[in-house]
């Protein structure tokens, strides 16, 4: 038995072979200052007669490949192999120039050259193939050498150095027109972006594709263009109607050169009253990170290498780097079916050595089936990142909110009014609040308070909170359900109204009214210019569990009808079930964000398809829209307490906010409809509270049986009976209770509207 065990090489091997070189560094270093004993200076002594001169070099070597292999425990044998290829090549081609002395010639010659190898390699070949010859082969080992250690490619290497001469002819141009009359310098040349590369055609061999830039360089890369003098938004425009006493965000000039010349937003810095939108210099950047293009180069061979372990036909044609994850496209032989790959998910995270991968089989539009990795070195998207990109600055939508990067690391912007409602959901901690607090800071940076109206529900009172105070609230954040409830209410109410100006005034929807009402031609104190509505509800299951019904027709209506007039839902919730996210919510609401969840029954009720189980956590969401139902993989942007935080003090500082009690105005037109309804239909409550309290069933489905009316006009009359004390608060989907019995409602006049308590 014990002779079948072999030696394999473990995780520890590369610590101990770095060990071992830097030890011996460190001693043959100690022997030239004679510090080592007889035995350093013994090897030292047998050193120079192995490499001549190159003795000098060799603790240097050994110290810097010991110091990477206890670094970096992937790729040892090749930074080994390569290493000592490249050594033993340049100790040869300098032997070879440096006068190719035999070793049986002159020893001492010999120990000042190359040493024994050089002798023993450069003289051997200077016989068999001459100089020239000698010194063409020597000079391709030592670059193969090379490039085997660092892991480059003659690809690479020719890259490097156009890239040099690229810039080396740059400078000297842009020297010349410094030193040119005073006429005015050339615009500086700038390199293509590499992302925006035209395809190159699947190679035929099958080998890894070439990778595309890593995530610092298409940083640096994107950096670049925001350097621009003309992007630069104007110093002083922060201190501009700020008034004294209040707290003042950092000055511009303090910051990174990068941060001070992000692109401002697109909406106008100021208006009628003075308000001055938030500088961009409030939100962080990223700063980089990712994987390398060593470990994306090695992961494509394991991922070809699993493929034809299990004998599928399939060539990589390219990899997708993002900042959570990376997407290896593959294209399948003519006769290979689809199945044979998606029935391989779990061997092929198992040979990648990861958690879970997601397959998207095929990618939509494209005959190639992706892989979906997560990376081991994720990179942090901020929301400073996406509102300062070039996309965010072209968008003009007064609803377009930062949302995070896809997968190819493109910043992804939603506008809120094409959606025009959106549900987020997903289990704890998966990132739902982040995404929350992107879209309110994004509104906040790029919307002024007359233009956006913010109604904001925290059931969990530790949320929304620090949001208190911001002018764009149209009332202070509602922690209390039912008053949650009364909200939603008065926003239908305030639909209705919108939809009668709209009716007088002859449009459509809100940007055909406000095009009117700024040109004049509306007229009258009837007449307002209403802004835009964005309800957020941080929990949806709260409020379904104190009033599910009542929540449930609000959310319904608004969804159905709202858009036009400028009102959107953003509706969040950890419980992803069919009793809070209902089919007459999905079926209003199309446009939802899944973030993890922990089962696939959970994705399908979120998104009506899998993948959310596969997804890592911390921002990692699918967007579904009404206009792409086809699910989009897109890591959530991240903005941190203290950037909320100082967005919440300029915007507070710029303008006082007006509140306005809506859950009282809400109450109070409820009961005036409630009184005027009574007024019309005394007799059908007087027959609903008999039905009610001789069956002692609080049931609005029974009221519309027996009564023959609509469900709406039901409900309304079991309002009623509960202002009047017939019957208890709502309870949800259950009956209500009833308070009274037979014998006090036959207490008065029999017959009579009195009997009725409250009646009269």
């Amino acid at each position: 038995m014990f002779e079948r065990i072999r030696y394999r090489a473990g995780p520890q091997t590369p610590d101990l072979i770095g060990l071992v070189l830097v030890g011996a560094g460190l001693l043959v270093a100690l022997a030239f200052f004679e510090s080592s004993g007889p035995l350093g200076l013994w090897a030292l002594d047998g050193v120079r007669s192995l490499v001549g001169l190159g003795a000098y070099i060799v603790p240097a070597l050994l110290l810097v490949l010991g110091g990477a292999l206890l670094l970096g425990r992937h790729e040892y044998q090749r930074l080994v192999f390569g290493a000592f290829l490249g050594f033993m090549g340049s100790l040869s081609l300098f032997h070879l120039i440096s006068g190719n002395t035999p070793l049986a010639g002159d020893i001492e010659r010999v120990r000042q050259t190359g040493g024994a190898i050089g002798a023993l390699t450069a003289f051997p070949l200077d016989r068999l193939i001459g100089f020239w010859g000698t010194f063409l082969l020597l000079s391709a080992v030592t670059a193969a050498g090379v490039m085997a250690a660092m892991g480059a490619s003659v690809r690479d290497v020719m890259g490097a150095a156009w890239d040099a001469m690229f810039y080396a002819a740059r400078q000297a141009k842009a020297g010349f027109s410094v030193s040119s009359v005073s006429a005015p310098a050339p615009r500086r040349e700038r390199r293509p972006d590499p992302e925006r590369r035209p395809a190159r055609p699947p190679e035929a061999l099958r080998t890894p594709p070439p990778l595309p830039e890593t995530p610092a360089e298409e940083a640096e890369a994107k950096a670049q263009p925001e350097k621009t003098p003309e992007k630069a938004p104007p110093k002083k425009a922060p201190a501009k109607g700020k008034p004294k006493g209040k707290k003042k965000a950092r000055p511009a000039g303090s910051e990174p050169a990068e941060k001070r010349a992000a692109a401002p937003p697109p909406a106008p810095a100021d208006g009628a009253d003075g308000y001055v939108l938030p500088p961009l210099e409030l939100l962080k950047t990223g700063k980089g990170g990712g994987e390398s293009r060593r470990s994306l180069e090695d992961t494509a061979r394991r991922l070809e290498s699993a493929l034809h372990h299990h004998d599928v036909d399939a060539e990589l044609t390219n990899v997708v780097p993002g900042p959570t994850i990376t997407r290896y496209e593959i294209e399948l032989a003519p006769g290979v079916k689809v199945s044979r790959v998606t029935r391989l998910a779990g061997d092929i995270a198992y040979a990648l050595a990861t958690p879970d991968i997601r397959l998207l089989a095929p990618i939509p539009g494209r005959s190639a089936i992706g892989v979906e990795v997560p990376n081991r070195d994720r990179r942090l998207v901020t929301l400073g990142d996406v509102l300062s990109s070039d996309e965010a600055a072209r968008t003009r939508a007064p609803l377009a909110v930062g949302l995070g990067e896809d997968i190819s690391g493109s910043p992804e912007i939603l506008d809120l009014e094409q959606l025009p409602h959106v549900l987020i959901a997903g289990a704890t901690g998966a990132g739902k609040s982040s995404c929350i607090n992107s879209i309110v800071t994004s509104l906040l940076m790029r919307c002024r308070p007359d233009d956006v109206r913010l109604i904001m529900v925290d059931p969990k009172r530790v949320e929304l909170g620090q949001y208190n105070g911001v002018p764009h609230l149209l009332t202070r954040v509602i922690t209390n359900p039912k008053k949650a409830v009364e909200a939603l209410q008065w926003a239908v109410a305030e639909m209705d109204r919108r939809y009668e100006l709209l009716a007088e005034s002859g449009v459509r929807d809100i940007a055909g009214y406000r095009g009117k009402y700024d040109s004049g031609q509306l007229a009258g104190e009837s007449f307002d210019r209403f802004p835009y509505l964005v309800v957020l509800i941080d929990e949806l299951n709260d409020l379904m569990m104190v009033a599910g019904r009542d929540v449930e027709n609000a959310v319904v209506r608004l969804a159905q009808m709202a858009r036009a007039v400028g009102i959107h839902l953003v509706i969040a919730t950890q419980r992803p079930s069919v009793n809070v996210i209902t089919g007459v919510i999905k079926a209003n609401i199309p446009s939802r964000l899944a973030f993890s969840v922990a089962s696939q029954t959970d994705s399908r009720v979120i998104i009506d398809t899998a993948g959310a189980e596969k997804l890592i956590g911390m921002g990692d969401m699918l967007v579904v829209t009404a206009r792409e139902p086809q699910a989009r993989r897109v890591q959530g942007a991240w903005v941190s307490e203290e950037e909320v935080s100082e967005v919440v003090e300029w915007a507070k500082a710029q303008k006082q906010a007006e509140y306005r009690e809506i859950a009282e105005e809400a109450a109070v037109k409820r009961a005036s409809t409630a009184e005027e309804e009574d007024d019309e239909d005394a007799d059908l409550i007087r027959r609903a509270a008999e039905l009610v309290v001789r069956s002692q069933l609080g049931s609005t489905s029974m009221l519309q049986r027996k009564l023959r009316v609509g469900f709406a006009r039901a409900g309304r009359i079991m309002d009623v009976l509960e202002q009047r004390g017939v019957v208890g608060p709502s309870a949800g989907s259950k009956a209500r209770e009833v308070l009274i019995t037979v014998e006090e409602l036959e207490g008065g006049s029999e017959g009579s509207a009195a009997a009725v308590p409250g009646a009269g």
